[in-house]
């Protein structure tokens, strides 16, 4: 076979791969995991069957790796505001780095927000075999917990992750409820003014 012709045969393989992830996706972040079918994955990808059991092997297999793909999308992100973020960094400064993949999801809309729903409905009921990306996980919550400690210094670590959960929670929450779709309506600015606020309340706890 002609070098030329591999080439657009992996090139079309990864492009039909590339749409059955998005897909399943777009699926899972409207019902989860148990309301997508192979059918409707196939249909919405242009894709046939087949395509499914070459490129991932089961369908169990390919929602795992549109959920992988979405929680790891979303913790690169959150890791590099919170890696930005200086040590002198104001609760405020933190908040808007920890939420600001959730806002930018809610001012894209599309695919962004299906990423960001998936994520959300992953944190609230996390799949079997979610461990895999547990450094991630730690890596936001380390980072957000180093700038924290240096606001509130008299507050121990526990607490500091305690509220950093509670904050990832409320945004997971946030994502699926009525209020998400309402706040994706309004312009990115006005997200921000109301969302902050809330965020760095939830760091600050009781005074």
């Amino acid at each position: 076979m002609r070098p030329e012709k591999t080439d657009l045969r992996r090139e079309a393989g990864q492009r039909t791969r590339d749409d059955l992830l998005a897909a399943a996706l777009e699926l899972l972040a409207q019902r989860g995991q148990e309301g997508v079918t192979l059918r409707e994955i196939t249909q919405n990808a242009g894709a046939n069957v087949a395509a499914v059991s070459y490129h991932f092997g089961s369908l169990k297999a390919l929602c795992d790796a549109a959920i992988e793909h979405a929680l790891e999308r979303y913790l690169d992100a959150q890791i590099r505001e919170l890696d930005a973020l200086a040590g002198s960094a104001t609760l405020s400064e933190l908040a808007a780095a920890f939420a600001r993949p959730m806002m930018a999801a809610l001012a894209a809309g599309g695919r962004d927000l299906a990423v960001i729903r998936t994520v959300a409905r992953v944190g609230i009921d996390p799949p079997q075999g979610w461990e895999r990306l547990a450094g991630k996980f730690e890596q936001a919550r380390r980072q957000a917990v180093r700038v924290l400690a240096a606001n509130l210094p008299e507050t121990d670590e526990p607490e500091l992750v305690f509220r950093v959960r509670c904050a990832a929670g409320m945004l997971n929450w946030l994502a699926l409820a009525p209020i998400g779709a309402e706040l994706a309506a309004e312009p990115a600015e006005q997200v921000e003014q109301a969302l902050i606020p809330v965020v760095a309340g939830a760091f600050q706890g009781a005074r």
